[in-house]
């Protein structure tokens, strides 16, 4: 990059001499452009004064046409996000986005199936979830590689606050999950994340996916019982053939998940396709397990009788095709009638945490594969709102991103959001043709595909990392993996936002302060210095830290209050400043303000005991006079 060089536009000034010339030392700079293609070495004297201003005024133009912002998009092609790319839609495009659209939709297949049982759900919802909203965010939606959908954290809350409740629970969890994410992308209320910190949030994924790992454990043995009364009863129920194929579909996963990485001595073309293979067969290996074992239950059947298979097979779906209707706000179940407040009291605060956790996680992955950091979190709030919203409408679970489907979709190529529509015709097809085979799925592979899938998001290095560096964090992340456990997700959540705003509210009820003693030529002075901001919960702090200041050096010297760091000046300020003047003046001490702004000063009223400065020479203006 060349830098520009800066011009100055010069006339000479000075008595004319006897030769008719002025003298080259006396020049007055009247003008300073910067011209980019220029060299550093042209001065403009006052016989092209008059076209030096036209030339600083053309440039100044050019620059601010070259340099300004570009104009910004109408609101509709914001919303309607799809509407920005598809004129520019091209066969390349589509091309890159069916082979991403495929690959993803032969990954959210077993996913869903598995996310579904883990949400004590049948298989069908969990695909009419995925089916839905990958088609949904096709148009509004942002980021190519995000994939909406279900996933373990969605499916962890579901069972949280709909476990052993009719499913027409989880259809309504859905829409009014859906409602609120549209709500906060209508208001614009994504910052309520940011009071997530990182440590909570890395406790809150490692104790869901903790939590998910021990409810499969059962499923991969073989367990039966609904609860086991002890340890012992535990591992007398263990099935043998359903813990040896849970057991062998783990391991065979964790090899699969290991072929993305083999690497070749040489690189050449055959090396380069056998490497893709390998990454192809590794991407669907979910796929493979569920498939493979499936047919293998499948032949044992036709070869004997469904009461011969040694294993725990999934539920019996009699119609999986999605139909569009309203979502069951009354309705009755067990000769009872649930009325829409009768809902509300089922789910309680999952009303409210449910979408909170999914703009969470959703927000995470988009700001993960945004290009040049311009995300508009709005947008993908409203987007995941109406994702849900609508698959209210086809009995779908609740979703949001995930971040090993986009990690494919980033991995395969994807171009635009396009390829969600090849994953969700996908879906679609396998409801229509696959739906009589789902009864042959052992569960014991299902929960392999779960626990190998989340067994990786259990993250224990903050535990030293976070112990070396900050205390107040490792007490937050252990607490709030504590609580997850413990007490359940939502309360290991709002643990962590508790606490968070604890120390938030301690931080600026205490703000810390330095005080120190310090000269300036022959003068001596108190110096006090905020070391963060100060809002009116830390005036009293400051009135605190000046008067003890004051009385530590027994009166003797004038008192200088740093005042860039405060924030929001208001009357609480004022009062104080006032009521610290007063005291300092029984004492003959001067309170001087360094660095308040014009219009802070105009706040406070005139008061004699009260001097402003900015510089430390400004201090004792006397004494730098002399």
């Amino acid at each position: 990059m060349r830098w520009p060089w800066k011009r100055t536009f010069s006339i000479a000034k000075g008595r004319i001499g006897a030769a008719g010339k002025r003298p080259e030392a006396a020049v007055a700079t009247v003008a300073t452009i910067y011209d980019p293609n220029g060299d550093g070495e042209v001065k403009y004297t006052e016989k092209n004064g008059d076209d030096c201003y036209e030339l600083s005024h053309s440039l100044e133009m050019d620059m601010q046409s070259r340099y300004s912002a570009p104009k910004q998009a109408h609101w509709l092609l914001r919303r309607i996000f799809i509407l920005t790319w598809i004129r520019s839609y091209d066969r390349s495009q589509a091309f890159a986005d069916l082979i991403a659209g495929i690959t993803l939709g032969l990954t959210i297949i077993p996913q869903s199936i598995a996310y579904a049982a883990l949400a004590g759900l049948s298989s069908e919802y969990g695909l009419y979830s995925a089916f839905i909203g990958s088609i949904i965010y096709v148009f509004f939606g942002t980021i190519p590689q995000v994939s909406i959908g279900p996933t373990s954290l969605m499916a962890i809350m579901t069972l949280q606050f709909c476990a052993d409740k009719p499913v027409q629970i989880v259809i309504v969890l859905a829409f009014l999950a859906g409602f609120v994410e549209l709500l906060m992308g209508v208001f614009q209320l994504g910052f309520i994340v940011s009071f997530i910190p990182a440590p909570v949030t890395k406790a809150f994924t490692s104790g869901t996916a903790v939590i998910v790992v021990l409810a499969q454990i059962k499923s991969l043995l073989g367990i039966r019982l609904k609860k086991v009364p002890s340890i012992g009863d535990y591992f007398t129920n263990i099935h043998l053939s359903d813990a040896i194929l849970g057991i062998t579909c783990i391991c065979l996963l964790l090899a699969l998940r290991l072929l993305s990485q083999v690497k070749f001595k040489q690189d050449t073309p055959l090396t380069q396709r056998l490497k893709k293979v390998l990454w192809y067969i590794s991407i669907s290996r979910n796929a493979l397990i569920v498939f493979f074992s499936g047919l293998m239950v499948y032949i044992w059947v036709h070869k004997s009788s469904m009461e011969a298979v040694p294993f725990a097979l999934s539920s019996k779906v009699a119609s999986a095709m999605p139909s569009i209707k309203l979502p069951p706000f009354a309705f009755e179940h067990q000769n009872r009638t649930y009325v829409f407040t009768d809902i509300l009291h089922e789910l309680g605060s999952g009303v409210i945490l449910v979408p909170i956790v999914a703009v969470l996680a959703n927000v995470a992955i988009a700001k993960a594969f945004v290009k040049d950091g311009k995300l508009d979190a709005s947008q993908e709030m409203l987007t995941l709102g109406l994702c849900n919203l609508a698959g209210s409408f086809f009995s779908a679970m609740p979703t949001c991103g995930a971040f090993t489907r986009s990690a494919v979709s980033q991995a395969s190529g994807v171009r635009t959001p396009m390829a969600g529509i090849y994953t969700g015709l996908i879906v679609l097809s396998a409801l229509s043709i696959l739906t009589p085979y789902f009864q042959y799925i052992p569960r014991s592979s299902l929960a392999a595909v779960l626990i190998a899938a989340v067994v990786f998001m259990i993250d224990l290095t903050p535990i030293k990392e976070l112990w070396r560096t900050n205390k107040k964090d490792f007490f937050s992340w252990t607490g709030s993996l504590i609580m997850c456990l413990v007490a359940g997700v939502e309360m290991g959540l709002l643990f962590g936002i508790v606490v968070s705003m604890i120390c938030i509210l301690l931080r600026l009820g205490n703000p810390r302060i330095e005080v120190s003693l310090k000269q300036w030529e022959s003068q001596y002075y108190v110096h006090i210095v905020p070391q963060s901001d100060i809002f009116y919960t830390g005036v009293d702090m400051l009135r605190t830290e000046i008067v003890a200041a004051s009385q530590l050096y027994r009166n003797d010297f004038p008192i200088v209050v740093q005042c860039s760091r405060f924030m929001q000046f208001d009357a609480t300020f004022v009062e104080m400043l006032n009521a610290v003047a007063k005291e300092l003046a029984n004492d003959n001490v001067v309170l001087v303000l360094q660095h308040m702004s014009l219009k802070q000063q105009q706040l406070l009223p005139f008061t004699s005991n009260i001097r402003f400065c900015n510089e430390d020479q400004e201090l004792f203006p006397q004494e730098s006079k002399q």
